[in-house]
């Protein structure tokens, strides 16, 4: 046998043990060549961005960072660390204070996760708080999330406000901006690579796009962040916006800041890619008003059915049983008390068969009366799916919703040790279809500090879900909603059947 032929058995040897082949002979030998099946494995790194929190001195922000128990892999780490943009010199070498303290704490991590299944907490105050960038490494990674809560008491800016840190991505949908007199709304970009990203912010109200010179081509420095007032890019007024952030170069992870002057303050996060039907889970139940804005992003209007998921069924609001969106445009309709004292989820579907134009969608939610309103929003949201995780609850004020549009389907939901002492408790809800489930979720027993809920699917149709965290100070009914749609913790490593046949000769 030639030596060539010898060094490329050997190969074909190596190659096998590389790719997994179960068995491999060489063609002319009657044999097979047989691949692994499909199989989900758990990501082995993660990256998260969270949005600087600031605007006021009066705000206190709490960072709750969590990876659920259960993964196996490496020892990694996992940390959050000030973006660049907080932490560079002015060009001021007698500036003291906050600034010097940014930079010299530029290179430590604001918040470090030391093990899965327990929640790690870090504290931050005042107006000078910056946006973080993080990764997280080996068996930390799968499922790693993190939760910024900012509690602002007084001022323009009040309220709770509450955002999942997000991964990077290079195109985001924002219904239910504004750029309305008595809005304030900002978008925040944060770059987490080595390199500058460019990113262009496009805005679309009821008669399509609103005109800006200066929302293209906005350049994000590496490993920082930038706010974007959305009233600077133009000079159109309007109660309904939808903006749609994209990336020419680069990445960057995006949320809105938006702030109203009579209800407050919250995070605005990105709806679910556009789509036919749409999910919006965790109204409250006492909401005291609730605004659907949508925006039709492809060629053709969009005709959608407007159902509410309640406790018992479906139901089609009154007046408000189909929303019409013209294409390249925002519509806004007032659904008023839509839950009527019971907690529900807004399901969106395709009013005409056969016409499925994709569509982005996101609520605005008051909950009080006068001086006491509040206000959140809840964007459009995949299902649960494998898993999902919303980090920073307490031992009150926290509630789950779980709508199933479809099928009916059962969830088990894990509360995770506290942040500084408590054990692990594990409870299962079956959510019957066309319904939403809202419950007070379980409390770690014994616990102390904070903790995570983590939702798994385990039989039937899809389930989406919201968790509400709600902490009333003065009369004010202040809450915060955040989605849990598959965390992403696994990714399916595809069969490979490879032709080693242009290895031989």
């Amino acid at each position: 046998m030639k030596s060539t032929s010898l060094s490329l058995i050997a190969g074909t040897v190596a190659l096998a043990a590389v790719t997994g082949f179960a068995a491999v002979t060489a063609p002319g030998d009657g044999g097979t060549t047989e691949a692994k099946t499909a199989t989900r494995l758990p990501v082995e790194r993660s990256s998260l961005l969270c949005p600087a929190p600031g605007l006021s001195d009066l705000a206190e922000t709490t960072y709750t960072s969590f990876t659920p128990a259960g993964g196996g892999g490496e020892a990694g780490t996992a940390e959050l660390k000030q973006s660049a943009s907080m932490a560079a010199d002015d060009g001021n070498s007698g500036k003291k204070g906050k600034e010097d303290k940014a930079k010299a704490d530029s290179g430590k991590p604001v918040v470090s996760l030391e093990e899965p299944g327990k929640p790690a907490t870090a504290d931050a105050s005042g107006a000078d708080a910056p946006a973080l960038v993080g990764t997280a490494t080996g068996r930390l990674a799968p499922g790693w999330t993190t939760q910024q809560t900012t509690t602002v008491e007084a001022g323009g800016a009040r309220g709770l406000l509450g955002v999942s840190c997000t991964g990077p991505d290079t195109d985001f949908w924002f219904p239910a901006a504004s750029t309305a007199k008595s809005r304030e709304d900002y978008v925040h970009l944060t770059n987490p690579d080595d390199t500058a990203a460019v990113a262009d912010i496009e805005l679309y109200g009821p008669d399509g796009t609103l005109k800006s010179d200066v929302g293209e081509g906005i350049t994000v420095p590496a490993r920082s962040s930038v706010p974007v007032l959305l009233s600077t890019l133009t000079s159109e007024v309007a109660e309904d916006v939808t903006v749609h952030v994209s990336t020419r170069t680069g990445r960057v992870g995006a949320a809105v800041r938006a702030a109203d002057e009579e209800t407050g303050s919250d995070w605005l996060a990105a709806s679910a890619d556009p789509t036919g039907t749409l999910v919006l889970p965790g109204i409250p139940a006492d909401a005291t008003s609730v605004r659907l804005v949508a925006f039709a992003a492809g060629d053709d209007d969009a005709d959608l059915s407007v159902k509410l998921l309640g406790k018992t069924g479906a139901i089609s609001p009154v007046g408000n049983e189909e929303l019409h969106v013209k294409s390249g445009m925002t519509a806004g309709v007032d659904l008023k008390d839509i839950t009527k004292g019971e907690a529900g989820s807004l399901l969106l579907t395709p009013a005409r068969s056969g016409k499925d134009t994709p569509v982005v969608a996101a609520l605005r939610v008051v909950r009080g009366e006068g001086d006491g309103q509040e206000v959140a929003y809840i964007p459009a949201t995949g299902p649960v799916g494998a898993q999902a995780t919303a980090a920073d609850n307490r031992a009150k004020g926290s509630t789950l919703s779980l709508a199933a549009p479809g099928a009916t389907a059962t969830v088990k939901v894990a509360a995770s040790a506290g942040s500084e002492g408590g054990e692990q408790t594990v409870k299962t809800y079956t959510v019957k279809g066309g319904t939403t489930l809202a419950v007070t979720p379980p409390v770690p027993s014994g616990l102390k500090g904070s903790y995570a809920l983590t939702v798994e699917t385990e039989s039937g149709g899809p389930v989406h879900a919201a968790r509400t965290l709600a902490l009333p100070q003065d009369g004010i009914q202040m809450f915060t909603v955040q989605t849990l749609p598959d965390d992403g913790g696994t990714v399916e490593v595809p069969a490979a059947e490879q032709d080693l046949s242009l290895l031989f000769e």
